[in-house]
């Protein structure tokens, strides 16, 4: 896993320096004081469908800090319009710390950029309390395309009338924009299938109705280990230790591609610092605990940095998946809708 071993030493060093602060809000075993937040149950609202990305990992953490905080914290799926109807039930919420936005690409950046009249403002309406991994995209083909890497693929695709069909989650999802960007870097032919949500690519792949996909490293992992999917490329800086034979994007010729897509944890605006400051100390003794990081190693995750697992450090982190996002899609010529 990238950045696993410096990224472990970081945030065990950033959770002794916030566990004490956050303990004077509860009592001993956990359990927190009288009054205190939390005294209830809290909701992580996912605004996609269950099994996915966003979903694995907002249980895991969920599961992880639920005992410290010593309340239960119940995982809601709110799916549809890229994420906008889970986040805008985040974003109308009372800013009490009890219901909570699992974030994404598509909730926090993509989607509100190609509404041509936004529903929220995810800058203004969110605060971000920490994020909780990122997984690097992949491109991954059947297996009968006469392809092994990238530049065999960019060639192909330029020799074929037709083209190649790459489908993603949807248009302006997470995935779509790194294939406009790849497309833009490449000349490749690749014909765009949008779906709806990007565990609907899986089952049209595999029954070979579309030629490849563009997706989280984790959905196809079986399905290069089992022959279903050939997988040409990550685009990480490192190669992943799930699929170290795969070289990177950037090995490939393509400088400086990368394409990740984050899982956070956000607050509506108005949420209070002190609960903001107890959610990112469990967070950060989350991240550093080695069972969450072999968890998240096994499905081709990086953990959180330090820095990651504050509001200002993911505020940074976020400008620059807005810059990137904007210039994605100005080369590919969407447009507002």
């Amino acid at each position: 896993m990238n950045r696993s071993i410096t990224g472990r030493r970081s945030l065990l060093a950033f959770a002794a320096v916030l566990l004490p602060a956050a303990a004077g809000a509860q009592v001993p075993g956990g359990a927190p004081a009288s009054g205190a937040w939390p005294n209830r149950p809290i909701r992580f609202i996912v605004p996609f469908a269950a099994g996915g990305n966003s979903d694995v990992t907002a249980r895991l953490f969920a599961a992880r800090i639920s005992p410290r905080l010593g309340q239960p914290i119940v995982v809601e799926n709110r799916s549809g319009a890229t994420g906008a109807i889970g986040t805008e039930t985040v974003v109308r919420a009372r800013p009490d710390g009890y219901t909570l936005l699992i974030g994404s690409p598509g909730s926090i950046v993509n989607g509100p950029l190609l509404m041509a009249a936004p529903r929220y403002d995810p800058m203004t309406d969110l605060v971000p309390v920490a994020l909780l991994g990122q997984v690097p995209m992949v491109i991954i083909v059947r297996p009968e395309l006469p392809v092994r890497n990238l530049a065999e693929l960019v060639a192909f695709s330029k020799e074929r009338p037709s083209g190649v069909t790459i489908g993603t989650s949807g248009v302006g999802g997470a995935n779509h924009l790194p294939l406009e960007l790849f497309k833009a870097a490449t000349g490749a032919n690749l014909v765009h299938v949008p779906y709806r949500g990007g565990g609907s690519t899986l089952p049209d792949f595999v029954a070979g109705n579309v030629d490849g996909i563009l997706i989280g490293l984790p959905s196809v992992l079986d399905l290069q280990r089992d022959g279903r999917g050939r997988i040409l490329g990550v685009a990480s800086a490192a190669r992943s230790v799930q699929v170290p034979e795969v070289a990177t994007f950037i090995e490939q010729g393509l400088e400086g591609f990368l394409a990740a897509s984050f899982v956070g944890l956000f607050a509506p605006a108005g949420t209070p610092e002190p609960v903001l400051g107890t959610l990112q100390a469990a967070l950060a003794e989350a991240a550093a605990d080695p069972d969450v990081l072999a968890r998240l190693a096994s499905f081709g995750a990086d953990p959180p940095t330090g820095a990651e697992l504050t509001t200002p450090g993911v505020v940074a982190f976020l400008r620059g998946e807005v810059a990137k996002a904007r210039r994605a899609i100005a080369v590919a010529g969407l447009k507002p809708e």
